[in-house]
């Protein structure tokens, strides 16, 4: 039976015990009533013991709806939780944050009435119950991870607490039991300390249950003890619910459909790359096959697979949900992502990357240094200065192809292929994009692009292109080396660019790899001026034999830029049920544009 990490169930809010002052309210937070579940076995229902809640977590947090992905979520944190009159208690204070403040005002108006607690199983026992042959789950031991504000409870047994939560601290009273995983002492818990609380508690189960006035007057009659009446009260709640299914409050699942996807989708993609370590979440998918996350997507969503074969309940999965295909989204995304990494992209790394936010042309504006200071007079009046400026404009595109899995490869649960085919896809993007910028850099005839002035990229007038080629080695790594220190911004200053790299084709990787070696000298004309100071990068795409570049560090000065769609860097996958392929489709998409925004960062010589 696979263990979900961590379990969530929705109960009512307290907000008659609120401490202003403290900013505390009480909490109950589980009653112990069945809730209805599901898992790839089937629908069971889940009953916690309380005498098995395990309270030692430090700093249990009060949550907003169980997000844990900022501090924003953070609204607060539980300072006790106690056994009482059959429920458990938990007291929990509000932080001093806007987030904090807006959901205490909101709990305080009575705004917010239902809680959530996150939890971990650690123990738990099945039976059968013998009047409805349901599958009952007894969670005997188990860990409070958080305490959470949701906008739907689905616990049977939680109610709004009608009375103050007792102060531990009162004089004369006992102090509250706190329970964890080893107190197994039922009648441990306190009680309400007056019969006028009893009777008080009772009014407010007969109300919140809707079990009428006769109900709590026949048990405040009978002077029953709270315990009884609420075990009374939660059987009558079960047995309306199991008799009117209509009227259903769904839980809370941890994980949600979408979530369960996603870690399915994991585990799919871990079967192909036995090296990938499986998170905690998608362990317990590791060795369902195709057919199993069919049934499992179906049985979520409501709709029975009993009596299907395994081609009706794929076919059903694929159609009937959107969790199916997002599986194998997940699956391909992965893929994709490692081959798209793994793959060499050397003329990224003298390239600057940023977004664009929409497909429109993105400009770039180029300033000049700022002008000369120049002395006060003794009237003190100051001389206004002027910036120069350029600019180079380029947008982005939309690049893309489609991977089908199908129908067939799902029912044979044969995904390797499909795994297999996702990562080529992630290296052929990042094959594109590498291309792009060669093909941007050779352009004009190894010239590159024609810039905003008219001229390419390297021009003589740019003073950024070799008189007359010539074969790399010192002299020549010298003079381009000083004509990228003369280079001169917009109002005509010298810049004092330092080259940092040099670009070159494989067949010059040898000989340049002479010229870059650090040499230790035994006299000074042997000193290697280049030692150590320019990285040499090698890129296969470069058509040209001969020609080389010297290239500034990119984070200095601007030069060649790459940009994605906002929000969406690198390739994207999207996935449905195939209509042209009778399976799944998922597609590749990449928003992607570059060009030079300026030369004064590049040079390049010929060859020889």
């Amino acid at each position: 039976m696979p263990v979900l990490e961590l379990e969530k169930r929705a109960m009512d809010l307290a907000p008659k015990s609120i401490n202003k002052p403290k900013r505390t309210v009480g909490m109950i937070i589980s009653t112990g009533a069945p809730v209805r579940r599901h898992d790839f076995s089937g629908e069971y229902s889940e009953v916690l013991s309380l005498d098995g809640v395990d309270t030692s977590r430090p700093n249990i947090p009060l949550l907003d709806s169980h997000r844990q992905d900022s501090l924003d979520r953070v609204l607060g944190r539980v300072t006790e939780v106690k056994r009482e009159a059959g429920s458990l208690i938990a007291i929990v204070r509000f932080a001093k944050t806007p987030a904090g403040n807006t959901a205490f005002k909101a709990v305080r108006n009575g705004d917010f009435s239902a809680v959530s607690i996150g939890y971990s199983i650690q123990k738990s026992k099945d039976t059968i119950d013998g009047n409805t042959g349901d599958v009952v789950r007894t969670v005997l031991s188990w860990m409070l991870h958080e305490v959470s504000l949701v906008p739907v409870p689905a616990d049977a047994g939680a109610h709004i607490r009608s009375t103050p939560v007792p102060n531990a601290k009162k004089k004369g009273s006992a102090p509250a039991q706190k329970s964890t995983v080893q107190n197994n002492n039922p009648g441990g818990a306190s009680t309400l300390e007056t019969r006028a609380e009893s009777n008080q508690e009772i009014r407010a189960l007969s109300e919140t249950f809707g079990l009428g006035v006769e109900f709590s007057n026949q048990h405040i009659d009978a002077g029953t003890p709270i315990e009884e009446v609420r075990t009374v009260a939660q059987g009558l709640v079960q047995n309306r619910t199991q008799t009117a299914p209509q009227v259903t409050v769904t839980a809370t699942l941890d994980p949600s459909p979408e979530e369960a996807a996603q870690h399915m989708g994991e585990a799919v993609f871990a079967r192909s790359m036995p090296s990938h370590k499986l998170s905690e979440q998608a362990r317990s998918y590791a060795h369902m096959t195709t057919l199993d996350m069919a049934r499992a997507t179906l049985s979520t969503r409501g709709v029975a697979t009993t009596g299907l074969s395994p081609a009706d309940t794929i076919t059903r999965a694929l159609h009937s949900t959107s969790d199916f295909p997002l599986i194998f989204a997940d699956t391909a995304n992965r893929s994709l992502r490692q081959g798209y990494e793994a793959a060499p992209q050397t003329l990224k790394r003298l390239a600057r990357q940023t977004t664009a936010k929409d497909f429109r042309s993105k400009t770039g504006i180029q300033l000049s240094e700022a002008p000369t200071l120049e002395k006060v007079g003794e009237n003190g009046e100051y001389k206004y200065g002027t910036f120069a400026e350029a600019s180079e404009s380029y947008a982005i595109d939309t690049f893309g192809k489609i991977v089908g899995l199908s129908r067939k490869a799902l029912v044979n649960d044969d995904l390797g292929a499909f795994v297999d085919l996702a990562g080529k896809f992630g290296m052929a993007a990042a094959e594109f994009e590498a291309q792009f910028l060669i093909d941007l850099l050779e352009a004009g005839s190894g010239l590159g692009p024609t810039m905003s002035d008219t001229k390419t990229l390297f021009h003589a007038d740019h003073n950024n292109l070799a008189g007359a080629g010539a074969a790399l080695d010192g002299t020549s790594l010298g003079v381009a080396r000083l004509a990228m220190r003369k280079q001169k911004g917009l109002s005509g200053k010298p810049i004092n660019i330092t080259p940092s790299h040099v670009l070159i084709p494989p067949e010059l990787e040898t000989l340049a790899e002479q010229i870059l070696a650090t040499i230790q000298p035994t006299k000074s004309a042997d000193v290697n001026p280049f030692g150590g100071k320019l990285e040499l990068l090698v890129d296969a795409r470069l058509n040209d034999p001969t020609r080389w570049f010297v290239v500034a560090d990119p984070a200095r000065i601007d030069g060649l830029e790459y940009a994605y769609l906002q929000g969406e860097e690198g390739p994207q996958t999207e996935t449905r049920a195939g209509f042209e392929v009778d399976g799944v489709e998922v597609k590749v998409r990449l928003d992607f544009g570059a060009a030079f925004m300026d030369w004064r960062g590049w040079y390049t010589n010929e060859g020889a």
